[in-house]
């Protein structure tokens, strides 16, 4: 009884240890003074100081239209690739995952450093597309990631009974294969739009003159000194990734326990 509480305890303290930071920026997000020291009342002055400036009103543009964007397409190429990745056999799909899980384990600066060199070796000029390529580049192995485990979950008699009764590929595709790896789809869908939001180095690396997101924004704010309005930013930026991740979660949750019921009903 005593270890148990012990444990909970050590948890508790490590919680706190992490996310006491993140608290205390959020709260000071709220305070009327500049100063990150003293309380001195309740405003939402830093958050409509926020809004009224125009170079996070473009960074929030740019980072919400770039996250979507390639996430959509970054989903579709996932999609396909882990398909056809599953329907790999022996060394051959055993190299293609290896390949996948490269980009995921590599430094973010030296995937930055990378596509940079890239697009200047082609003489692309640095701007919306470069910084779009590169979220397409690093999110579609993670949605690779987030599919395989629903394919190899799926039952592979069903596809093969469908094209039996008369179905085309492409029908079996779209009637059995792609409802059956839904969940897997969508999680990597709002995995890859969390991880657009966020990434800075790689965005460092591939923007162009006119062309920034919000973590740009904040790094840029932050050398010429940390104002207010990067706690409200800040907090903004927390709230939208953790939303997601709870969706995320409650979905995964959601399509374990519709899995299970079907189990038992059967």
């Amino acid at each position: 009884m005593v270890r148990k509480y012990l444990s909970r305890m050590y948890m508790g303290l490590i919680f706190l240890f992490l996310y006491a930071p993140i608290i205390v920026l959020a709260v000071f997000s709220f305070n009327e003074s500049k100063s990150r020291g003293n309380w001195t009342g309740f405003s939402l002055k830093w958050y409509i100081e926020l809004f009224k400036d125009t170079d996070i009103r473009s960074a929030f543009y740019y980072t919400i239209t770039i996250a979507i964007i390639s996430a959509v397409i970054s989903t579709i190429l996932g999609t396909v690739a882990a398909i056809g990745i599953n329907a790999m056999n022996g060394k051959l799909k055993s190299i293609m995952l290896n390949v996948n899980y490269l980009p995921v384990v590599n430094p973010d600066i030296v995937t930055g450093i990378s596509l940079m060199i890239l697009f200047i070796s082609f003489n692309v000029t640095f701007g919306f597309k470069t910084i779009l390529i590169s979220h397409i580049v690093f999110n579609t192995p993670y949605v690779i990631l987030s599919i395989m485990p629903k394919l190899k979950q799926l039952d592979v008699h069903m596809t093969e009974a469908a094209m039996d009764l008369g179905a085309t590929p492409m029908y079996a595709l779209r009637k059995v294969i792609i409802p059956e790896i839904k969940p897997g789809i969508v999680t990597g869908l709002l995995m890859a739009f969390t991880l657009s939001i966020d990434d800075f180095i790689i965005s460092y690396f591939t923007k162009g003159e006119g062309v920034t997101n919000l973590s740009i924004v904040i790094y840029s704010m932050a050398r010429r000194g940390v104002r207010p309005t990067i706690n409200a930013l800040s907090t903004i930026m927390l709230t939208v990734v953790l939303l997601l991740m709870i969706l995320i979660n409650r979905r995964s949750n959601d399509a374990e326990k519709s899995k299970k019921t079907i189990k038992s009903e059967v």
